[in-house]
């Protein structure tokens, strides 16, 4: 990649460095790996990110156990991670880097801004969360500033979280029961899927409608959307013995 001359260097572009003999040399590229399963968004975004003269493209991937495997082969700077992957979600890929490699920096690029996602990713490492609307060089600030160790958040975000903590949490169990009932599936057939009685769910449900602070299972499921306490694109629990 041809290094561009200093006047075409942004205000946020870092300075040259001066070796120890006072010679002014460039400072080596951020070196980005990127995941993202449609291939429109992920051509887009290597487009955003090589404009930048000092952030370098070395991988994509297209699901979470690819960029596990290529993370191991490139050891990138910052790795962007959608969410929604197959194979392997997102947040899975950055546990298994991070267990790995707990220097892994993660930014997570998603259409989701709930307060649970943005729980979940900073639990399992990551060290920026950003919503794909974001302007492309608010992206490169951040790549940036991850790179140099930070961990970035939004004041709404911080907000969010904090609004978070003094809220009551649903049970993983409230949380399968949840997401089928926004697949539709009414109290006998959680039950049969899940291996409860039917007794057993309708507690669950009784709970988590005292924890969302909702009365109907619509309110629930809707309360649930907005918090990325689920999506529509969860794959259903299977039956547990």
């Amino acid at each position: 990649m041809t290094k561009p001359s200093a006047s075409k260097r942004g205000a946020d572009t870092p300075p040259p460095q001066r070796d120890g003999g006072g010679l002014v040399s460039e400072a080596p590229p951020i070196r980005i790996m990127c995941v993202e399963d449609h291939n429109l968004v992920l051509e887009g975004l290597c487009l955003i990110i090589e404009r930048q003269p000092d952030i370098q493209v070395v991988a994509t991937a297209s699901n979470g156990q690819e960029a596990v495997r290529l993370y191991r082969r490139h050891t990138p700077d910052v790795t962007i991670m959608d969410l929604q992957l197959p194979v392997m979600s997102g947040l899975e890929a950055v546990s298994a880097i991070r267990t790995e490699h707990p220097e892994a920096r993660v930014v997570i690029l998603t259409t989701f801004d709930g307060d649970e996602d943005v729980y979940r990713a900073l639990r399992a490492g990551a060290s920026a969360y950003v919503l794909k609307h974001a302007l492309s060089q608010q992206l490169a600030q951040i790549i940036r500033r991850v790179a140099a160790g930070e961990i970035v958040m939004t004041q709404e975000q911080q907000k969010s979280l904090d609004d978070r903590a003094r809220r009551p949490t649903l049970s993983q169990r409230e949380i399968q029961v949840l997401t089928l009932i926004s697949k539709g599936h009414r109290n006998k057939e959680i039950a049969t899927i899940l291996g409860l009685s039917g007794e057993t769910v309708q507690g669950y449900i009784k709970s988590m409608f005292a924890k969302l602070d909702v009365t109907d299972r619509t309110a629930a499921v809707n309360v649930g959307l907005t918090r990325s306490i689920i999506h529509l694109t969860d794959r259903p629990p299977q039956s547990f013995p």
